[in-house]
């Protein structure tokens, strides 16, 4: 839980004193405005999960330089910026129980201020020059776009399978996570491993969006910091409730539907929660994220043990561990 974050942030404290020196740096503006909104943004950032990822992938086979945390510091701008767009397009007004940038300066501002972070990032993966690296980046964010467009037009066409949401959150969420574990690797060496080092952040990735998937069904906003409902009327759906629907068929189908789309609309969670786990569809999602944590773990036994090693395993086990 947050103990174990905490506990890695103190482990690499040095380095992530270097990676949020390049962070504000390479998001300064002559613009006030930009730096003020900037300021709240980095304020709430959050576990800064990914850019650990960087820094302990690159800490697998040596020590961290100007590469690693220019890396980190661009999947962060990254990330970030698609939170902001994020927020905007689900009129979210909450995030990690702050308002969201949306909510204090509006929505065209709050679209502004993503589209300067993507531009930023540009500015970073122009510095990296490095091949591999201006790769990984420019395909990112290829991925991220077509992932949130994938879950638009399955919105519009009230579909979605679960091949197509696995796909969706490989590309919305895992593969920002496996680029920062990869690109951290890649800034110290590039050895055959690279490629465990990807799959593990891609498999730890997709149970990291299938926790939240959970948190979805079952979290409370205390707990998230944000509000936790399956949005049906725009059918913006999660795993257990994809599982669930795509298993029945006909009446009992359209009943199940019916039913949970009204307990939704009275933003009755309880009902909703029930209905899912009457039908298999928490089970399912708890096994899943056991599946590919394993697959995580499996990934990463080809390194040599070392302190950061078991710092990595430890993102796994936090990621299993998070509470409702």
């Amino acid at each position: 839980m947050k103990q174990l974050i905490k506990n890695i942030s103190i482990e690499i404290s040095d380095d992530l004193k270097s990676y949020n020196k390049f962070l504000v740096e390479s998001l300064n503006s002559k613009v006030s405005l930009i730096n003020k909104v900037l300021r709240y943004v980095i304020k709430l950032k959050g576990k800064q999960f990914r850019p650990m990822l960087c820094i302990l992938s690159s800490r697998l086979v040596g020590v961290p330089n100007e590469i690693t945390f220019l890396s980190a510091s661009t999947v962060e701008i990254l990330h970030v910026a698609t939170l902001l767009h994020d927020d905007v397009i689900d009129d979210s007004h909450l995030r990690r129980g702050w308002p969201t940038v949306n909510a204090i300066w509006k929505s065209k501002l709050a679209i502004l201020i993503g589209d300067y972070m993507f531009s930023r990032s540009l500015n970073n993966i122009s510095k990296l020059n490095d091949f591999e690296h201006i790769k990984i980046l420019s395909n990112i964010s290829q991925q991220l776009s077509e992932g949130e467009i994938l879950q638009i037009e399955n919105s519009i066409n009230k579909n979605m399978s679960e091949e197509i949401y696995f796909k969706m959150i490989t590309d919305k969420t895992a593969s920002l996570i496996s680029a920062s574990c990869k690109l951290g690797y890649i800034s110290i060496s590039k050895d055959n491993r690279k490629k465990n080092i990807e799959k593990f952040g891609k498999y730890l990735g997709i149970a990291y969006q299938l926790k939240d998937d959970l948190f979805d069904v079952l979290g409370k906003l205390d707990d998230t910091g944000k509000p936790s409902q399956l949005d049906l009327k725009k059918n913006i759906l999660t795993l257990p409730y994809i599982h669930v629907i795509n298993k029945l068929s006909g009446r009992k189908k359209n009943s199940i539907i019916r039913s949970l789309r009204y307990h939704a609309k009275k933003n009755n969670l309880k009902e909703v929660s029930n209905l899912i786990s009457e039908y298999g569809g928490i089970e399912f999602t708890k096994n899943k994220i056991e599946e590919f944590s394993s697959k995580a773990y499996e990934e990463i036994s080809c390194f040599d043990d070392s302190k950061y090693k078991d710092l990595l395993i430890k993102t796994v086990e936090f990621n299993i561990s998070r509470k409702f």
